[in-house]
């Protein structure tokens, strides 16, 4: 059977890229979202009662990832990105039908009569990414201490120290950043956005990442103790 959905609506984000979104909803807390209802999907009849429930289920769309396709074995970054699972084992974006699971902390809802909005604590979802469905977090069904969770049993633990090098720092003063993006520049580097197979190596490329508006520019050090360290080079708007 060959199923034809439609999305309900569309996230609003920070992320523009899939490099630099974090792996888990809850990893960068300093970051918001939401979800914008569209036609025919905009009847505040749906959301009657969804105040009662502090986290939902976001049904979407790799959306970025559609034209690559799919693949049956892939690299787990919890892995180093050197061993390969079954697809149906991970999380991986290359999926037979590129559909994503995310539990999102419900902040405020929008009740707009054309534009109908779920604000969200922080998330790990593309900008303009299709929202399906949307599901009531249930902890006693949902949650289980006890589960089994494989390779990804623990959470991930690394964070990696974030400054900004004096240009940055002018450049961020200048374009007049708020705490909230600063905060949002930091817990995303924070999280060592690099392919898993160079986390913990050395590294001297400048790397890019496309946040809010803007295009940060940034590196990888290595203090003399072996410790890993990131350098904001530069901020500038995106082009």
């Amino acid at each position: 059977m060959t199923l034809t959905i439609e999305p309900l609506g569309h996230i609003h984000s920070p992320y523009q890229e899939k490099f630099s979104v974090p792996r888990q909803a809850n990893l960068v807390t300093a970051t918001s979202s939401k979800l914008v209802l569209c036609e025919p999907f905009n009847d505040l009849d749906m959301l009657a009662e969804i105040e009662q429930f502090s986290h939902l289920w976001l049904i979407f769309a790799f959306h970025q990832n559609i034209a690559a396709g799919w693949k049956a074995k892939v690299r787990p970054p919890r892995l180093g990105g050197n061993k390969k699972v079954g697809v149906l084992a991970s999380r991986s974006s290359f999926r037979p039908n590129h559909l994503g699971l995310s539990l999102m902390e419900l902040s405020h809802v929008e009740r707009d009569t054309k534009s109908p909005t779920l604000h969200f604590r922080g998330g790990d979802l593309v900008n303009g990414t299709p929202i399906y469905d949307v599901k009531p977090y249930l902890p006693y069904s949902d949650s289980k201490p006890d589960a089994l969770a494989g390779y990804a049993q623990q959470a991930p633990s690394v964070l990696l120290p974030v400054s900004f090098s004096p240009q940055a720092n002018q450049q961020s003063q200048a374009l007049a950043l708020s705490d909230q993006q600063y905060r949002v520049i930091e817990q995303v580097l924070a999280q060592d956005p690099r392919p898993a197979y160079k986390q913990h190596k050395a590294d001297d490329k400048e790397y890019g990442v496309a946040l809010f508006d803007l295009n940060i520019r940034w590196k990888v050090g290595i203090n003399p103790q072996g410790q890993q360290y990131i350098t904001v080079m530069s901020v500038s708007y995106a082009t």
